[in-house]
């Protein structure tokens, strides 16, 4: 069920008859909901959403219609938005690191599990209080390509500090699991494969059975070419888990917030001028809705649209320009827009439903982005 009613049927429909002169992100909850039965359906095991990658209250809203009732939060304010709106909610505290404040936050809340990748971090949840018999997580980094990026070089512990930890973890009366994280954008399950195997071996140098294994975030989202086959990733972490540890396999967590949200939103930009040069200035830019650009590449999946209707004639390679009085407000390298792109045209970024608002800034005062349900997104 959709739990904000949609005001238009389409980004369209809102377009011609509102003519937006700010950023719009479009919401389709139905995408949402789908998404997330998706998910639910083919992962095999207990599916948990990234609140850090769109915690928006609408996003929560339906995510908890469509069953989902677990949830990895970072920080306190992810915490209490979730427990605002799901009292009953289970909550993963997966950043590994913690102040003392944050960790009596946690406790007061009655957090459900915590990932740790190192002793020092152990020793501050015994003294801040965490019950024993609370699961705890071990996270292990390994150095594995398939990912745009890695968190390697901030969060992990390499095989045998993990397997000391997950030691420490056990003579401490917690809970031992573990975890990892393949990386941002990930669609290559040899990826998972790896770290599977590599948690089986520490688990068994440690000598502990795992209660559950967390194999991250990190599924890829839809953003160029085709999209990823998130089903034969589903499978292939079933094999790998089963080959790796056999009857003594853990439950299985997974935790997407990219691949989640991502397509249920569309970012329509306005084009505020084209230069004789033909370059492009969007209202907006690397500071607003488009921030992961410089990081991740430009999204490829794009419509542009007049009053008049679609932009579908020849395509000529632009430099677009964000709206901020700063050189560095560009998209890397091109974009591939309409010969006859005209000043008032929309330009419509699909599958833009992640870190495009978690991270978006107010420089030189753009950044207010509107939020508009729809039925559909095309």
């Amino acid at each position: 069920m959709t739990l904000v009613p949609a005001l238009y049927a389409t980004p369209r429909a809102h377009l011609l008859t509102q003519e937006p002169d700010c950023p719009v992100l479009y919401f389709a909850p139905s995408v949402l909901q789908a998404t997330a039965r998706r998910f639910q359906t083919g992962f095999p095991g207990l599916v948990t959403y990234a609140a850090k990658a769109n915690d928006a209250e609408e996003v929560l809203q339906n995510l908890m219609a469509a069953g989902i009732d677990t949830f990895d939060v970072a920080s306190p304010h992810e915490m209490d938005a979730v427990r605002r709106l799901m009292p009953g909610a289970s909550l993963h505290y997966n950043n590994p690191v913690r102040s003392e404040g944050e960790i009596t936050h946690a406790v007061a809340l009655g957090v459900a599990s915590y990932a740790i990748d190192g002793k020092t971090e152990l020793q501050k949840l015994i003294d801040g209080g965490v019950p024993r018999g609370t699961e705890i997580f071990v996270r292990l980094h390994l150095s594995v390509k398939g990912a745009a990026y890695d968190f390697g070089a901030k969060f992990g512990a390499d095989p045998e500090d993990a397997t000391d930890i997950l030691k420490a973890v056990t003579r401490s009366g917690y809970v031992p699991s573990m975890t990892f994280h393949p990386g941002t954008q990930c669609a290559d399950p040899e990826a998972w494969a790896v770290y599977i195997a590599a948690c089986a071996n520490v688990a068994s140098d440690a000598g502990t059975m795992l209660k559950r294994l967390n194999v991250g975030g990190g599924f890829a989202a839809h953003r160029t070419g085709v999209a990823p086959d998130l089903e034969a990733i589903f499978r292939d972490i079933g094999g790998a888990v089963a080959s790796a540890f056999g009857k003594d396999a853990p439950e299985l967590v997974c935790e997407p917030g990219r691949a989640m949200v991502a397509e249920a939103f569309t970012l329509a930009t306005r084009v505020k001028t084209v230069r004789d040069d033909g370059s492009v200035f969007l209202n907006d830019g690397i500071y607003g809705g488009l921030a992961e650009a410089p990081i991740l590449g430009n999204v490829d999946r794009i419509e542009v649209a007049s009053a008049d209707g679609p932009r579908s004639g020849i395509s000529k390679a632009r430099v677009v320009f964000g709206p901020t009085c700063d050189s560095l407000d560009r998209l890397p390298g091109t974009l591939d827009l309409p010969v006859e792109l005209a000043s008032g045209d929309w330009v419509l970024f699909h599958g833009m439903g992640a870190y495009s608002t978690a991270t978006v800034t107010r420089f030189n005062g753009y950044g207010a982005i509107e939020i508009v349900t729809t039925n559909s997104l095309r």
